[in-house]
């Protein structure tokens, strides 16, 4: 199929024209390029990042957040990033058990992606992919992270809005992360808020919060599992994309930017793959033969 036709039927919504797309992005090969380089500009489509420590419960809270935007009518596309299985390179969650109550909804695309060695959490297609969605006219797109703690940073770089997920029995890890996760989100979402330290927790975010100058980022309880506090979640996310709806130039400007960073990162990756992987070999013979060190075979990679 022609790229100029494959997106006029993704335009249209063709669930089966999008997946085909996605795995032209996917597997890097020449139509790759030419996608990318018909596909509209983003614009339309509200980013939403789901980040935090694996167990606390992202894939539940997305899960209640597609029926939260269904019911007001919208429609959905899910990124669920899954870390690569070290064996067939494919993602290891991938089957997103917990979503499987809107696999026959039509309003609503959920697409796992293997994360496969990418850092940050996220997928190499990542922004790729925001930007078939948005062509595909969905309303907001929903990026679950890999969840590996304080590394799931890329994720704020392409979301108009990040949410950052915890759970009571984290402890210290709050002021440990002060530097990384900690500083990322727009919202804070303590999940499992009926387990005993969900309020102390509440509080101990809430001054932190207050320590950041530059911004006010919201702090939610909630039962993800029951779906309580959800509409004080909703609330608070629902400001955030009112001022995109709006056109809040920040807002569309720092995941434009994000989405470029990546982009060009993934493509200085590849490159660099492709033009040292033949010398590889030859190297780290060298280095195994007591010829070379490791960083002196480095650096010769990079010359």
């Amino acid at each position: 199929m022609e790229t100029r036709e494959l997106l006029r039927r993704v335009a249209k919504g063709d669930r089966r024209a999008l997946a085909k797309a996605i795995t032209v992005l996917e597997d890097g090969s020449d139509g790759a390029s030419k996608l990318l380089a018909a596909v509209r500009p983003p614009g339309r489509v509200f980013v939403l990042g789901v980040t935090g420590p694996p167990g606390t419960g992202k894939s539940t809270l997305v899960d209640r957040l597609i029926g939260v935007y269904r019911v007001k009518g919208l429609r959905v596309g899910v990124i669920a990033v899954d870390p690569t299985s070290p064996i067939t390179g494919g993602a290891l969650l991938g089957d997103r058990i917990r979503m499987t109550d809107h696999a026959g909804d039509d309003g609503v695309y959920i697409r796992s992606m293997a994360s496969r060695g990418w850092s940050g959490g996220l997928s190499r297609t990542t922004s790729q992919v925001i930007q078939l969605m948005d062509t595909a006219g969905f309303d907001v797109v929903l990026i679950e992270t890999v969840g590996i703690g304080q590394s799931d940073m890329e994720v704020v770089g392409v979301s108009h809005a990040v949410i950052v997920l915890l759970m009571p029995g984290m402890g210290d890890d709050i002021q440990m992360s002060k530097a990384g996760l900690m500083e990322i989100g727009d919202v804070y979402v303590v999940n499992k808020g009926d387990l005993e330290g969900a309020d102390q927790m509440v509080v101990s975010l809430l001054s932190l919060v207050r320590t950041l100058r530059s911004r006010s980022p919201s702090v939610v309880k909630v039962s993800a599992l029951t779906g309580d506090g959800l509409d004080r979640l909703d609330e608070a996310i629902e400001g955030m994309r009112a001022s995109f709806s709006q056109g809040d130039r920040e807002i569309r400007l720092r995941s434009i930017r994000g989405m470029m960073v990546e982009m060009a990162k993934g493509d200085l990756v590849e490159g660099f793959l492709r033009r040292t992987g033949p010398r590889v070999e030859e190297l780290a013979k060298q280095v195994l033969a007591g010829k070379l060190t490791v960083a002196q075979a480095a650096r010769r990679l990079e010359d």
